[in-house]
């Protein structure tokens, strides 16, 4: 285990019937990052969550959490970090405000002046019975709690699922206080530029198993940018290594070129074109969207018995225990 992993999973198997949630999952967070966490649905994200809070058991596998043991140890680490589910579910007669005493106690307490400031900029009105709440307020519950308790580790699934684009800028600004201020984030998001704007690494899985980990740097120099350029003559591309979708095409007397370029190709192209005499070149490094498709574009032979994985899982079942999941 790193000195500096906050959450440290390795091998994590867990199987419901015939289904493997999770089959070999690696994930390791360290101190103070912001580790967005990817996968369609199904894949395992909220199993591997539900694994890291105590609420399920894996199989197999070792994982430990701020030192901890999460099945084990699940008291003292709950008074440690706060957790966002990504479908919150309140006690209907009780106000806005109540449900938040109530989460918060279980977050060991809250810092009342955050508290006051979270309501206010995300434009909370805590006095109402959260029966009477739409499924964006009610998220707003969960994300005051959690983001106004003073622990170590923030585990948010979906945190911003009903937010409209004004709450999630809010939520991203206090995210970063957080983080600056010392807490570690695991976010789980399907909104990929959320994840973009705020991670530190990104690990992407898929059928229970993680495919890749590290930084946007990291993962965008495994991919390919695209490249749009119009020169005088062709910049002869054609029998290069680490071109693919190459089209060419004239335009107006001069030759208009696109096509997409491996990291280690990119200076060699970039010469090229302005030797053809370049008028305009554009260059577009692959954003979160590309390297998340990437990973999903040669699917695997993942539906046989050991791979496969179903969004039932992902949601939740009864495990080997007897505990609903």
């Amino acid at each position: 285990m790193s000195e500096s992993a906050i959450i440290d999973a390795h091998g994590l198997h867990k199987t419901y019937g015939r289904t493997h949630a999770l089959d070999g999952l690696d994930l390791e967070v360290a101190t103070g990052e912001v580790h967005g966490f990817l996968g369609p649905n199904g894949a395992g994200k909220t199993v591997t969550i539900r694994v890291l809070l105590g609420l399920t058991r894996a199989d197999g596998g070792t994982v430990t959490v701020m030192g901890g043991d999460p099945w084990h140890d699940a008291v003292e680490l709950h008074r440690r970090l706060a957790y966002v589910p990504a479908g919150v579910t309140l006690w209907p007669s009780l106000t806005g405000g109540q449900c938040i005493d109530v989460l918060g106690r279980a977050h060991g307490g809250l810092d009342e002046s955050r508290r006051t400031d979270l309501v206010e900029r995300f434009d909370l009105d805590t006095r109402k019975r959260t029966r009477d709440y739409s499924t964006g307020n009610k998220q707003k519950v969960s994300l005051i709690a959690a983001l106004a308790a003073d622990v170590d580790l923030l585990l948010l699934d979906e945190p911003t699922s009903g937010l409209d684009p004004l709450m999630e800028q809010v939520f991203q600004d206090v995210v970063r206080e957080r983080v600056a201020g010392g807490t570690t984030v695991l976010l789980s998001s399907h909104i990929l530029g959320e994840v973009e704007a705020l991670a530190d690494r990104v690990s992407i899985i898929r059928a229970g198993r993680t495919v890749t980990t590290g930084t946007l740097a990291d993962l965008r120099r495994s991919t390919s940018s695209r490249v749009h350029a119009v020169t005088d003559t062709s910049p002869g591309l054609t029998a290069m290594e680490g071109i693919t979708a190459l089209d060419e095409g004239n335009i107006d007397g001069r030759i208009e070129t696109r096509c997409h370029v491996e990291a280690p190709a990119v200076s060699e192209v970039v010469g090229r074109i302005h030797a053809a005499g370049v008028h305009t070149l554009t260059i577009t490094p692959p954003s979160l969207d590309d390297l998340f498709l990437e990973q999903y574009r040669e699917e695997p032979s993942l539906r046989d018995g050991r791979g496969a994985t179903s969004a039932h899982a992902e949601r939740g079942t009864h495990g080997s225990d007897g505990v609903q999941r």
